[in-house]
């Protein structure tokens, strides 16, 4: 049985698809997505990780990450960001970084980094793509997430159905993102890749 009341459900499906992101194809395969970590009653928050060696502060203020030239997959990434109590953090930050196509992230410049604010409704998105490999790692994207000057969040999300998922030490299920599975697998590289993540923040409102 699902943790969401069914018209607060409905609100957030509704408000990822009205009015959104400016999101081409992808917004409608991602309105559809399954809710990631669920707020409510029985929800939990959800689960921090490290913020590993490679963050920097002063991330530019972009939710398009995509480099010019790159050859990669393209991942749209949607969500929100809510309280426990299933309420909207309005004017959260949401600061994203990850490795590029080759697996290396660029610590002297801010390549594939990029903050965003979350609108009234608590929304955010990122268009990025598909990071490589690197040795000792699955595929991840780092996030944190701060409102009112303060960080409330920092953690990692994952793909699915990745194969070095279960060898991966960090790897936690909870932080898995929704994708539209039939679009991942598809072939072309210009076709862009509709990903959910919703983050419930540890606060009581």
């Amino acid at each position: 049985m699902s943790r969401y009341h069914p018209s607060r459900r409905a609100v957030f499906r509704g408000a990822l698809a009205v009015g959104g992101f400016g999101i081409s194809g992808a917004k409608l395969s991602a309105q559809e997505l399954p809710v990631t970590p669920q707020c409510g009653a029985e929800g939990t928050s959800t689960p921090a990780q490290t913020e590993g060696p490679f963050f920097r502060a002063g991330s530019p203020g972009r939710d398009n990450l995509v480099e010019p030239g790159s050859k990669a997959r393209q991942v749209e990434l949607v969500g929100f960001v809510l309280t426990r109590g299933c309420n909207p953090v309005a004017r959260a930050v949401v600061d994203m970084w990850h490795a590029d196509e080759r697996g290396a992230y660029d610590n002297k410049g801010f390549r594939y980094r990029g903050r965003t604010y979350t609108d009234e409704k608590g929304r955010y998105r990122f268009r990025t793509i598909v990071p490589a490999l690197y040795p000792g790692r699955t595929r991840h994207y780092h996030i944190n997430v701060a409102a009112g000057g303060k960080l409330l969040l920092t953690t990692q999300l994952y793909f699915p159905d990745e194969p070095d998922n279960r060898r991966d030490g960090l790897f936690r299920k909870e932080l898995l993102m929704s994708l539209d599975k039939g679009a991942a697998k598809g072939s072309a590289k210009d076709s862009v890749i509709p990903a959910r993540f919703d983050f419930v923040i540890d606060l009581q409102t």
